[in-house]
């Protein structure tokens, strides 16, 4: 008898509930994530069964542990379950069944399950994001610091502004303070060059397709590693998305709208998905309206008609549907004559 398992995982437990194919709960069943051998021998005697878990942060270590032993695997999108995220009545245990009949009559909304190694080139790209916000975060303190001695000058992080600060009369509070984010500073740089390095080794590792969407990509203006190395992470292989439309709304960069008695209002974007990827977008997008003639005149009519916010973000989405046809397409960009 085929069996169908819901999953409610969490940081410390996983809630469990089984259901047979008329829907029926034959089982309930909870662990603590600390019982890895006693999960993998109740999972292998319930052979056969699919089961279905949500595709959270911490998923991965549990799908290897039950993989081998399902017939079926399935990650659900979290932000699609809208029934569980609204139920007035909702509980691990409430959580666990409903996804257990929803696998059962085959209502589950799937979520991509990225390969080790787009996980590890996810895990590189946002971890040197995560240290060049620090970074930032740091010079922001710097400066503000300084503004309080009407000291702050536009090259301050070249070697002679670092000169010149250290030069500045500081009371003593504040030159400690200082001194301590300069030493906070360069240990993040050097943690920047670390990631960056780290992220050139993995590429120098990437398949033949890997490599030639680099190369396309990099033949757009504006586009360069940080703004490959994110779109490539977080859209872990664009070909799955088949079509335009859906790699936007992935990446939160659609219009969304509102429809009430045949009216229809249209909204901004959703801002769904990868804030890492819009952000990279949008900066790519300033440079390529920068170093692009034709670019930068389809930027000046939409800055008429919708104020640059809009234009620049209308320019990003253009951008976007623009790196996933040269990868697609195995094609160079070429700039307008």
């Amino acid at each position: 008898m085929q069996k169908f398992i819901g999953v409610d995982l969490h940081k410390k437990t996983i809630v469990i509930c089984v259901v047979n194919q008329a829907y029926q709960i034959i089982e309930r069943r909870r662990f603590a994530c600390c019982e890895t051998q006693a999960l993998a021998e109740w999972f292998a005697a319930q052979s056969p069964f699919e089961v279905v878990v949500e595709a959270t942060a911490s998923y991965e270590w549990f799908v290897q542990l039950v993989e081998r032993h399902a017939s079926r695997v399935v990650l659900a999108h979290p932000g699609k379950l809208r029934v569980i995220a609204e139920s007035t009545r909702k509980s691990d245990k409430v959580d666990a069944q409903v996804l257990a009949d929803f696998l059962a009559r085959g209502m589950i909304p799937t979520a991509h399950r990225p390969t080790p190694r787009q996980r590890e080139h996810r895990r590189l790209v946002r971890h040197r994001h995560q240290v060049q916000g620090r970074i930032t975060s740091l010079k922001c303190r710097i400066r503000r610091m300084l503004s309080d001695y009407n000291a702050d000058r536009h090259d301050l992080f070249t070697k002679e502004g670092r000169a010149y600060a250290v030069g500045l009369k500081l009371l003593a509070a504040d030159r400690f303070v200082l001194e301590e984010l300069w030493l906070s500073l360069d240990h993040q740089l050097q943690r920047l060059h670390a990631a960056e390095k780290a992220l050139r080794e993995f590429a120098k590792t990437d398949p033949p397709q890997g490599r030639r969407a680099r190369r396309r990509l990099d033949t757009i203006p504006g586009v360069g590693e940080v703004t490959i190395d994110v779109f490539l992470a977080e859209t872990a292989d664009v070909r799955r998305f088949g079509s335009q439309k859906k790699l936007t709304a992935y990446a939160g960069l659609s219009p969304g709208y509102r429809e009430s008695a045949g009216r229809r209002k249209d909204l901004g974007i959703t801002h769904r998905g990868s804030r890492l990827l819009r952000w990279v977008l949008v900066q790519a997008a300033w440079q390529l309206v920068r170093r692009d003639g034709r670019w930068q005149r389809i930027f000046e009519g939409l800055v008429k008609r919708r104020g640059k916010k809009k234009a620049i973000v209308a320019v990003a989405r253009r951008l976007l549907c623009l790196m996933m046809a040269v990868v697609v397409n195995d094609r160079p960009y070429q700039r307008a004559a």
